[in-house]
């Protein structure tokens, strides 16, 4: 969009009746109201979805307009794009069905963010649109949601305050999960499954999910050896068992793009990884291991056609997901270890109030789009980002007024 044109909306959430469109549509209305401060629609292929979707908001979503398109119809995904600054998409896996909106997107001129973790299709849709993207205008932001908001904005705060306090950034990063409290969604899952099911058939793609820079520009490179947690390990910063967090293979390369896309604030050679805290002692190291084994049937079953539909069967299908009950009741407590080049350390905490991957995953997705709305203007140019590297401080401040996510320093030495 240029700075003259005035569409009718201010965003479009495309695939409203999905589970996470439904919180995040819940979200909007509660927050910002239907059509007062902030013009916004649904939108998606059914209609009798979005009308039931609508009348369940109650009297507030009266005025709430609907949009037909189907993902796959390139026609009427361009007609709704012209008609709004920004689309939040939640329709995925976004390697099957993502494609056509980013096209449409890069070619209208129009703001996008969604909240997919799957870094080929990422790595894909920069190589095919990047330069139409900056040609433009569009601005694309990938992963606002638990996947990568907390990690990139927790590494981003942390870089802020080792500038405050130490002068310089933190060259080694590492993210802890100290707890997450929330359901799984068969929209991750299935995501999860499509990532498994591409690698497993193409030894290149394999190699690819190796290499934390993949989404990176292909000048952004470190000689650092980037740490890579595999098998349960001993964390002597917390004194407690340590597993691989699933999340990480995504959140370390969002966190690379950022560092690329900021000019090397975090270093040259910046450091960064993730993990999941299993507790002290025997038992966090037996847990450790557990998870360990778990994740590596999961992938290993769901990367081969004789075994994928024993994991299909028994996980969460799309469309369902934690209860209003159990997102209200998740929360999530991740912790930041910077170090600099020179010895000093700071240690940060980020948290958050509901079920990570839907309750809260709904408010920060939100929160992305308004940002992008209302707050960048033309600050940012066309091209594709990450929340850091797009929204950075004026994210930040979203999310811990509105979204009920906090960011805090704990220590330093």
């Amino acid at each position: 969009m240029t700075d003259s044109t005035q569409p009718d909306y201010d965003l479009i959430v495309f695939g409203a009746t999905s589970f996470v469109g439904q919180i995040l549509t819940r979200y909007l209305l509660t927050t910002y109201g239907a059509g007062a401060e902030v013009k916004w629609a649904i939108a998606g292929r059914s209609k009798s979805k979005l009308d039931s979707l609508k009348s369940g908001l109650g009297d507030a979503a009266a005025q709430l307009p609907v949009i037909l398109a189907d993902a796959s119809d390139e026609t009427a995904l361009a007609a709704m794009c012209r008609q709004t600054r920004v689309v939040i998409s939640t329709v995925g896996p976004y390697a099957l069905f993502g494609e056509p909106l980013i096209k449409a997107c890069v070619s209208t001129g129009t703001d996008y963010c969604d909240l997919t973790g799957e870094v080929q299709w990422i790595r894909r849709m920069i190589e095919r649109y990047e330069d139409q993207a900056k040609a433009s205008g569009a601005r694309i932001v990938h992963c606002c949601g638990f996947d990568s908001i907390p990690s990139d904005m927790g590494v981003w705060f942390l870089q802020e305050k080792a500038g405050e306090l130490f002068g310089q950034p933190c060259q080694d990063v590492r993210m802890r999960v100290k707890v997450a409290k929330g359901g799984l969604s068969g929209g991750t899952v299935a995501s999860m499954i499509n990532v498994a099911k591409e690698a497993g058939a193409d030894p290149k793609l394999r190699k690819e999910l190796a290499n934390p820079f993949s989404i990176c520009p292909p000048e952004h490179r470190s000689q650092a050896r980037q740490p890579s947690l595999k098998s349960a390990e001993f964390d002597k910063d917390f004194n407690v068992w340590l597993a691989p967090f699933v999340m990480g293979a995504i959140n370390t390369r969002v966190v690379h793009r950022s560092n690329a896309m900021q000019n090397a604030r975090y270093g040259k050679e910046f450091t960064y990884d993730e993990a999941m805290m299993t507790g002290q002692g025997t038992k966090g190291r037996l847990t450790a291991y557990g998870i360990v084994a778990a994740l590596g049937a999961f992938f290993t079953a769901s990367a081969i056609k004789p075994t994928r539909w024993v994991v299909e069967k028994l996980v969460p299908k799309p469309g369902e997901g934690p209860s209003p009950e159990d997102q209200e009741k998740g929360f999530y407590d991740l912790r930041f270890v910077g170090r600099t080049q020179d010895g000093k350390t700071l240690i940060t905490k980020v948290t958050g109030d509901r079920d990570p991957g839907y309750g809260s995953t709904g408010k920060m997705l939100g929160e992305a789009g308004m940002c992008l709305a209302f707050d960048i203007k033309s600050d940012v140019a066309g091209g594709f980002w990450t929340p850091a590297s797009a929204l950075d401080g004026k994210l930040l401040e979203r999310l811990t007024t509105k979204a009920g996510l906090t960011f805090e320093v704990l220590e330093t030495r």
